[in-house]
């Protein structure tokens, strides 16, 4: 068992050293003390849960992802295949007219969702640059109108078989994801020796994973 690194932003002089340690250990870490209401959280879960479990005529309505959409099986554009299904969004791309069986309550719900992980992520992004002394950049990055943050929500239906993986092994392209579980195991990370990690489910808090973009800068500008 790995203890993954917890962040309580409540105590905001010691997050920012946790952050940036658990960034260069761990690539991953758990944010509490977030600021965002379990009470918008439980909505987005009981709006998702209501589109899943439309027929599947209807949720087809608002796919192919091509990226953005919804999506089933496919979920990469390797042709990556999974034990999932999932709601691929960007505010830069569509208008909810593309996606005519997400409903009204669902696509209000996801805004002020998006808005507030937004938020925490500047805010996480900000301790990191303030503890190596680099400025606002990152956080810049995400703030930015023209940023092309995603939302994504994936739906794991009951699995006949065992030997299925709901979404295989993968980075993520972006400066860093921020996840959510809907009190469901099975996530791992990938840790320094190659060995993979089970993440306890909490639905309590935030997980953040070190994407791809944040790495190679990261990388740049220590050598």
């Amino acid at each position: 068992m790995v203890d993954i690194p917890v962040v309580d932003l409540s105590d905001a002089i010691s997050a920012k050293k946790l952050i940036v340690e658990a960034c260069k250990e761990f690539g991953f870490f758990k944010v509490i003390s977030n600021g965002i209401s379990r009470e918008l959280v439980a909505m987005l879960e009981s709006e998702a849960v209501k589109f899943f479990t439309l027929p599947q005529h209807e949720k087809d309505r608002s796919g192919p992802p091509s990226p953005f959409g919804y999506g089933n099986t496919r979920i990469g554009p390797n042709s990556d295949t999974g034990w999932v299904e999932y709601l691929l969004l960007s505010s830069l791309k569509f208008h909810k007219t593309h996606f005519p069986t997400i409903s009204e309550p669902f696509w209000l719900v996801m805004g002020e969702y998006t808005s507030a992980v937004k938020e925490l992520l500047m805010r996480v992004l900000d301790d990191i640059c303030e503890e190596l002394g680099i400025g606002t950049a990152l956080s810049g990055l995400i703030g930015d109108e023209r940023s092309d943050s995603c939302f994504r929500v994936n739906h794991y239906p009951p699995c006949p078989a065992l030997n299925k993986i709901g979404f295989g092994e993968h980075t993520d392209p972006q400066i860093m994801s921020v996840l959510r579980s809907f009190d469901a195991p099975g996530l791992q990370i990938c840790l320094k020796n190659g060995s993979w990690a089970s993440v306890p489910s909490d639905p309590n808090a935030f997980y953040f994973a070190v994407g791809d973009s944040l790495q190679v800068n990261s990388f740049l500008t220590t050598r």
